[in-house]
């Protein structure tokens, strides 16, 4: 019975096939650091060439929250859950001076919530609730997943579609559920199949759509970007 093909041969190639002393093990090491970071750096570039426009839409939906009083909610799992809480916490607090504070919350931030919920109710159902209880019409939620079929998101979007908010998607690979349903209004997708390469690019994405988003709103004060 032939093995199964393994599949860190494509990515460290130079760990097989024979011998191999200290000197080109390095050297295959550093040139994976090379092609790992022209790869995120290709992704990104070619990310923003083929959906700029869609960026835009998106930050200017977003603008429009807040501009009518609204909130940005946040949420994700896993690493993306530490993308949702990066999000909320860059339009609460900005780094960049003369930029206001806008009001963000990242779902997942209270713990004993999220347990709760997870263990009475289930885990489909962690950012349901929170939502229920906090959101109105007129708010925001944006969503992070690297598959794009989180259940947990999905009943959320469509909760908060029910609710009557503006809802935002950062997905991978083909966008999943996420593109399926009509619950995300602004969907990103970042094509390509490496979990690693998605959340890169969906960091570059965040960060440019808080600049937009502060953009356009000091367009409407008439003061500094």
């Amino acid at each position: 019975m032939s093995q199964a093909p393994d599949p860190l041969h494509e990515l460290y190639p130079f760990h097989y096939g024979g011998s191999k002393d200290a000197a080109s093990d390095t050297a295959g090491l550093l040139e994976s650091v090379r092609q790992k970071a022209a790869q995120s750096v290709e992704v990104e570039a070619r990310f923003f060439a083929d959906h700029g426009d869609e960026v835009l839409a998106s930050a200017r939906a977003m603008a429009q929250v807040f501009r009518g009083g609204g909130r940005l909610f946040s949420m994700g799992n896993g690493g993306s859950s530490c993308d949702a809480s990066h999000i909320a916490v860059e339009f609460v607090h900005p780094v960049t001076a003369g930029r206001p504070s806008l009001p963000a919350v990242d779902l997942g931030a209270d713990r004993a919530s999220l347990t709760a919920v997870a263990n009475d109710v289930g885990f489909e159902h962690v950012f349901v609730r929170p939502l229920i209880a906090q959101a109105r019409r007129g708010d925001g939620l944006i969503g992070i997943s690297t598959s794009g079929r989180s259940a947990n998101l999905m009943r959320a979007f469509e909760q908060a579609k029910r609710l009557g908010l503006v809802t935002f998607g950062l997905a991978g690979m083909q966008g999943g559920a996420m593109a399926e349903g009509s619950a995300v209004d602004h969907l990103l997708v970042v094509e390509h199949d490496s979990i690693h390469r998605i959340q890169e690019c969906h960091v570059a994405i965040y960060h440019i759509l808080w600049d937009l988003v502060h953009t356009l709103l000091a367009d409407d004060r008439g003061g500094p970007a």
